[in-house]
């Protein structure tokens, strides 16, 4: 096996490209490596890790790395499966490094060992986007259409859509292509905005790639068993379907994926309606929990999901089959919260019409939904107007009398206007400098900061970042990346010191994930074995963890998080830690003496509670020689 990583390096605006060899003495992966190239060009990357297209499952995610429009500052997002294609290009990473000078289709071709082709082709993706399925999935459909027939394997199309080229958060989408049939099931490289990036920095809106190139990838079942039953007794197999039994189908709770295990154990942490239920009683919450989820929307889903067994993978051979779908709809956890009980939708019928609407128009549904919920919270306080926000309806938000099937599409319909009204900027929405920016602006003009209502993550002026769904401390934390898990989100009471130096622990472990091209559903073996077999086949299992903390340095070093600007964020904090104590009888003194600190200044217990993370963060992932 080679050691070095191969990177190709394509201009958009000339259609020029070039070859270049990075040795394994300073990078390891599509992270350290994308992070250099990222600094080095402005350029967005795109990688696979060392072990794509190997036995090893979960290996073949596709790893994009750059600069976040949304976040303002360095990266990290991934795509399942998408990674096993990209592979027979011969090559590890693929680098955008200038723009195309009008919208247009980048196409990558390698057959049986030939050159690898490149290719920009204009396009009138306006007109795409307007036509047949709609956004992404119209663009997708065109960009097969027009180049398919090229490829002797069925290849990989990387899209965007109108949410790329008026916001700073739109996603990329992929879908598998098997024997010439596109796939229903959507995967996407969503957090940070790499969309946006793609298509306002480097002018493209596609990418399709391919290849027939079959290189020295690692197959050996014998091998990899052995290493499986001399540190767990048991094979590789069977460790998989271990850890992976959650996104499969857990027995104890008779459901499965991050959908249906998250919405049944949640209970009184639910979040909904912009986050208004963390200052409810702990009886409302379980009655709304109770009432819409579990006996409604959670309902649902296990008849027409899991009983149905309407499950498939990312596009990669996988025994987690975490892919849950009803028909054409790909039931996530997240992207159903956010675009779900957040926005006041509890019914399937119209979190699928409005899910398909954000991802049609190629938002990051996670931010997306942060902001619609926001939206509809102002709307609904009357701090704005249907006309300002270019819609025709108010929310539909009282419990009292909530019809789960009406109030909710209602409810969904009213978030596809705010889509299409942010869209086009209508009335006084402009996003295209981010939801920060644009409530800064606003909250001076009506004399109310607009944003204490929006919970979010800022960074440098103007990043942001709707953290994930979780009513716990940790996701708020000052990482110098968020929205993904480089941070713990566990719903114990954790001081805030020990919570920083806990998440820079999380950040390493996923630094190894990412850094190999590896899903993280599979951490389970993965985080303490991925190091070993990358001693055991490349001889340098201590050069790479060495990596691992440099690199997270290296990202740390470059934090510029912003204390929490949000009202809505130190409320988050403090409900969650009286939860702890009334509710589930956190006998911890530390708990109390914090309580004590918020009941007298909130505002300055939240900032000593933010520093205290931060130091914890940064004295964890100072570089030591």
């Amino acid at each position: 096996m080679n050691m070095f990583q191969r990177v190709l390096l394509v201009d958009p605006g000339t259609g020029f490209y070039k070859i270049k060899k990075y040795s394994f003495e300073r990078y390891f992966g599509p992270v350290d490596l994308g992070i250099h190239l990222t600094e080095e060009y402005r350029s967005l990357n795109f990688g696979v890790g060392i072990f794509a297209g190997s036995i090893l499952p979960g290996s073949n995610r596709l790893i994009v790395t750059g600069f976040s429009p949304c976040w303002q500052g360095h990266y990290i997002s991934s795509m399942g499966g998408a990674g096993l294609v990209f592979d027979n290009l011969g090559v590890n990473m693929l680098s955008l490094v200038g723009k195309a000078p009008v919208p247009s289709v980048l196409c990558l071709n390698r057959n049986h060992g030939e050159e690898i082709e490149v290719e920009v082709v204009p396009l009138d993706v306006a007109a795409v986007w307007n036509s047949g399925r709609s956004g992404v999935y119209a663009l997708t459909d065109r960009v097969y259409a027009m180049f398919g027939e090229r490829y002797a394997s069925d290849p990989r199309i990387l899209v965007t859509g109108p949410a790329a080229l008026e916001t700073d958060m739109g996603g990329i989408m992929s879908v598998p292509i098997s024997k010439g049939k596109i796939s229903p099931v959507d995967t996407w490289a969503g957090r940070g905005g790499f969309g946006s990036a793609m298509l306002q920095k480097h002018g493209i809106v596609a990418i399709i790639y391919g290849g027939t190139l079959v290189d020295e990838d690692f197959r050996d079942k014998k091998v990899a068993d052995a290493w499986f039953q001399n540190k767990y007794n048991q094979h590789l197999l069977q460790k998989d379907l271990e850890v992976t039994g959650k996104y499969r189908y857990d027995e104890k709770l008779k459901t499965g994926g991050t959908f249906g295990v998250n919405y049944t154990a949640v209970g009184g942490k639910i979040l909904a309606f912009n986050y208004r239920t963390i200052f409810w009683s702990e009886a409302e919450r379980l009655d709304l929990h109770q009432k819409l989820v579990v006996d409604h929307y959670l309902k649902q889903f296990n008849a027409e999901t899991i009983q149905a067994k309407q499950q498939a993978t990312c596009g990669e051979p996988c025994v987690a089959v975490c892919k849950k779908m009803n028909g054409e709809y790909k039931k996530d956890f997240e992207p159903y919260q956010t675009l779900g009980p957040l926005c006041g939708i509890f019914d399937q019928r119209a979190a699928e019409k409005l899910n398909r609407r954000c991802d049609a128009m190629g938002f990051d549904a996670v931010s997306a939904g942060g902001v619609l919920a926001w939206l509809m919270d102002l709307l609904d306080v009357k701090l704005l107007s249907p006309e300002e926000l270019g819609v025709t309806r108010l929310p539909r938000w009282e419990m009292a009398g909530f019809d789960v099937v009406k109030d909710s599409l209602h409810n969904a319909e009213l978030g596809c206007e705010l889509i299409t009204a942010i869209l086009e900027r209508r009335g006084i929405l402009d996003l295209r400098e981010g939801v920060r920016k644009w409530s800064r602006i606003h909250s001076r003009i009506k004399g109310t900061a607009l944003h204490d209502r929006l919970v979010y993550t800022a960074f440098t002026r103007r990043g942001w970042m709707v953290p994930n769904q979780y009513w716990v401390s940790g996701v708020l934390s000052p990482m110098a990346i968020m929205g993904k898990y480089y941070m713990i989100y566990s719903y114990d009471f954790i001081p805030p010191r020990t919570l920083g130096r806990m998440c820079a622990e999380r950040m390493k472990k996923e630094l190894i994930l990412d850094n190999l091209g590896t899903c993280r559903f599979h951490r389970g073996w993965a985080e303490e074995m991925l190091p070993e077999i990358v001693g055991e086949l490349y001889g340098c299992k201590e050069q790479f963890l060495r990596g691992i903390a440099v690199l997270a340095s290296r990202i740390n070093s470059r934090n510029s998080p912003i204390f929490w600007e949000s009202e809505r964020n130190i409320d988050y904090l403090q409900t969650f830690l009286k939860r702890k104590q009334e509710v589930e009888q956190e006998s911890d003194p530390r708990l109390a003496e914090w309580l004590v600190k918020f009941d007298q200044d909130k505002h300055e217990a939240a900032r000593d509670f933010w520093y205290q993370i931060l130091m914890g963060i940064d004295e964890s992932l100072r570089e030591f020689f």
